[in-house]
């Protein structure tokens, strides 16, 4: 075994580095910007609420394809490199210019600024996630992504802490400090993180990149719908149960002060607390994951948050739904932490950019879905239905992911 795939969890870590460095950019993203586009352009709230999907329908539209991509790219950067390298230039030079095209007042110019930063981030997210399983053999991918998965929440309290002492000195100060902590994060990547040597493209795959890309991306999404089923299985488990995530996250600091009279900011506070103990526990469900099974793991994490959110219906002060919160973020991590290795762990070396494409075009599809689904329900039926909808979701989940039979951990 090459030092390129055996298992290093101070290079993972490092990898964690790259994830750390996207979860700065969109915590501080969805912080601000939806604040500048109502005081600033004075838009609806649902107008604002389309602007802050763009990066969803990015995804769908280019996550998978720009994975396939990286499949076929061999370079001197290795295949996921040159990606990461490009797209976070791109995407903090975009980044950093968002609050300039606030202060120069031209709703034009601030859209062409999101849509460039949006495109840029997508052109390094499928890459630098598939680059985990790259370097990482099967039997610890569980443990890898849990360590990814605490990077990344590393580097949202970091906005969520430091964020704000920045924007009270110069409203442009955390965009800056943002992009660059990205792009310092990227490079860290880029320059010591090494990909394992691939042999080169046989002959009938050569050709144009593009093309042949699009051939690649034709070719998983067929692999989703032929021959056994537990491919399209786990990514339909995954489509219900970010419906059901994201319904919460978008809607629960409404649930706190509309129905349960409890201010906003102790409603986020709650989701906090969620976030926290996700980030706290990501590295132990990876262990979980490796040693007791995948599957059986998302099943009980799923069991976990979908009890939580039954129980929140009868609990109507802060801390109670704090606690039972903090539960929940245990179980969101030991579902979140073991899904893509179960994807990627579906194929072959050769295709894991892809099938880490697909894994994002289910979970992204998922956050274009929950908003308007779940505020149809609430508007009809009155946010108590919110903690009917998100845990059916997760019920269901439950009953799909039970069909998978791949997935698992490989020996050796």
């Amino acid at each position: 075994m090459s030092d390129t795939t055996r298992y290093s969890m101070p290079r993972t870590f490092l990898l964690g580095f790259g994830f750390l460095g996207v979860s700065v950019i969109w915590a501080m993203y969805n912080a601000y910007v939806p604040v500048f586009l109502k005081d600033t352009f004075h838009l609806s709230s649902t107008i604002i609420g389309v602007i802050m999907t763009i990066d969803n329908i990015f995804a769908i539209i280019l996550l998978p394809f720009l994975g396939a991509l990286s499949d076929r790219t061999r370079s001197r950067l290795g295949r996921r490199r040159p990606y990461i390298l490009v797209g976070s230039i791109f995407a903090a030079a975009f980044f950093i210019l968002i609050p300039y095209s606030v202060s120069g007042q031209l709703l034009s110019l601030m859209m062409v600024t999101i849509i460039l930063m949006n495109l840029s981030m997508a052109i390094f997210r499928s890459p630098v996630i598939a680059l985990m399983p790259d370097i990482t053999p099967s039997q610890y991918r569980s443990q890898a992504n849990g360590i990814v998965n605490f990077m990344g929440g590393v580097g949202s309290l970091l906005v969520y802490f430091g964020g704000k002492p920045l924007y009270d000195t110069r409203v442009s100060l955390p965009f800056l400090v943002g992009g660059l902590v990205m792009l310092a994060a990227c490079l860290l990547v880029v320059v010591f993180v090494r990909e394992p040597s691939l042999p080169a493209l046989a002959e009938e795959k050569k050709g144009g990149s593009l093309a042949a890309s699009a051939r690649e991306l034709a070719a998983n999404l067929k692999d989703v719908f032929s021959g056994e089923k537990s491919l399209l299985l786990i990514l339909l488990s995954i489509l219900c149960w970010f419906i059901g995530y994201n319904a919460i996250e978008t809607f629960f600091t409404s649930y706190a002060k509309f129905e349960l009279g409890i201010k906003e900011s102790s409603g986020a506070l709650i989701m906090g607390f969620f976030s926290v103990t996700f980030m706290v526990t990501a590295i132990a469900s990876g262990y979980l994951g490796s040693h007791w099974g995948r599957k059986r793991t998302i099943r009980l994490g799923l069991a976990i948050v979908m009890v939580v959110l039954v129980g929140a219906l009868f609990i109507r002060s802060f801390w109670p739904l704090a606690i039972a919160f903090v539960v929940g973020g245990f179980g969101w991590a030991l579902v979140n932490v073991n899904s893509l290795p179960m994807v990627v762990d579906m194929t072959t070396a050769e295709k894991v950019g892809g099938y880490t494409g697909l894994y994002y075009l289910f979970s992204q599809a998922a956050n274009i879905i929950a908003p308007p689904a779940a505020g149809a329900l609430i508007d009809g039926f009155g946010y108590k239905s919110l903690m009917i909808f998100s845990p059916a979701l997760f019920l269901i989940a439950i009953f799909v992911v039970s069909g998978v039979k791949r997935g698992e951990a490989r020996k050796g």
